[in-house]
């Protein structure tokens, strides 16, 4: 009952976040894709362990399946047990009668061989298809023992759950900026709007540590969100941590997909796609830029991408 439960109360969710009327790739992100990319180390986790608890699942059901199968066996060899055993006990009452006979009518000694020779043969047979029975059960035991899963395996199985729900509980706080630990510092004394200033200065001087964590501050404010996302997938981008530039980069256009750094964004996160060897998405966000922002000063650069992997 209990691997059950835990197999069946097993409940996995992350939105698929769309981009407006750009290119899909904006699913970046989505657990439940056939091929998900652009996911960050805790996403990462989280799909290998749905995987790990896929396994199981489909190894549990397959041996409730069994195990319906065998116990429907079981009941039919305790039927033809229950038969048997009837059967031999109606020949020992026979064979009592014929004996009692046998003393009233000497005579009839051929005819007590002859029901003798019949009941022998009725017991060997039943015998032997007891000995097939008992076969029978051996085998379906040794594949109970054999295909069940072993207390390890449910160990592993209950360790598994626990850790996903520990990963679910912390990605539906967000992302990994705003699940940051919250503490008392300098920046809560400040207007958010000078923090932004700062977080910029600190972004210009290449002192990246300090500037995300600055706009991670403004996020978790609700301070222009959509900038701030997009000022940390640049450093992502520049750090050359292209998943995570890829999920900033996707929050950061479904909040607001008319800012001005638009063609940046999507060139970047063609690039990193393409880094990643997701060939398909990032040829969809070159075209993309291309088509939409034929202008723009990534274009060009764009162009040349397209065609060093068409």
């Amino acid at each position: 009952m209990k691997k059950s439960f835990l197999v069946t109360t097993l409940v996995t969710f992350l939105p698929l976040i769309s981009f407006s009327a750009e290119p899909s790739a904006f699913g970046a992100g989505d657990l439940d894709s056939s091929s998900p990319y652009g996911l960050t180390s805790n996403e990462k986790s989280i799909l290998e362990t749905k995987k790990n608890l896929h396994k199981i699942v489909v190894k549990s059901n397959n041996q409730a399946n069994r195990v319906d199968s065998l116990r429907e066996r079981i009941d039919g060899l305790q039927t033809i047990i229950e038969s048997l055993s009837l059967k031999s006990h109606k020949n020992k009452i026979a064979l009592q009668n014929i004996n009692s006979k046998i003393y009233k009518d000497i005579n009839n000694s051929s005819e007590y061989e002859k029901r003798l020779s019949k009941f022998t043969q009725n017991n060997k047979e039943d015998i032997d298809k007891l000995k097939l029975v008992i076969t029978e059960l051996s085998s379906l035991i040794s594949t109970i023992n054999s295909s069940y899963i072993t207390k390890k395996e449910f160990t592993k199985l209950v360790d598994d759950v626990n850790r996903f729900k520990g990963l679910m509980a912390k990605e539906l706080k967000g992302s990994s900026t705003s699940s940051s630990i919250s503490k008392v510092s300098k920046l809560d004394k400040m207007e958010s709007a000078q923090v932004a200033k700062d977080a910029k200065k600190f972004f210009d001087k290449k002192y990246y540590t300090k500037a995300i964590e600055y706009y991670t501050h403004l996020i978790e404010k609700n301070y222009k969100p959509a900038r701030a996302h997009y000022m940390i997938g640049e450093m992502k981008f520049k750090r050359k941590n292209y998943a995570e530039a890829i999920s900033y980069f996707k929050k950061s256009a479904s909040l607001y997909s008319k800012a001005s750094y638009m063609p940046s964004l999507m060139y970047h996160t063609a690039v990193s796609m393409d880094e990643t060897g997701d060939i398909k998405n990032a040829k969809a966000f070159y075209n993309g830029l291309i088509n939409k922002y034929p202008d723009s000063k990534f274009t060009k650069d764009a162009r040349v991408k397209l065609s060093l992997i068409e």
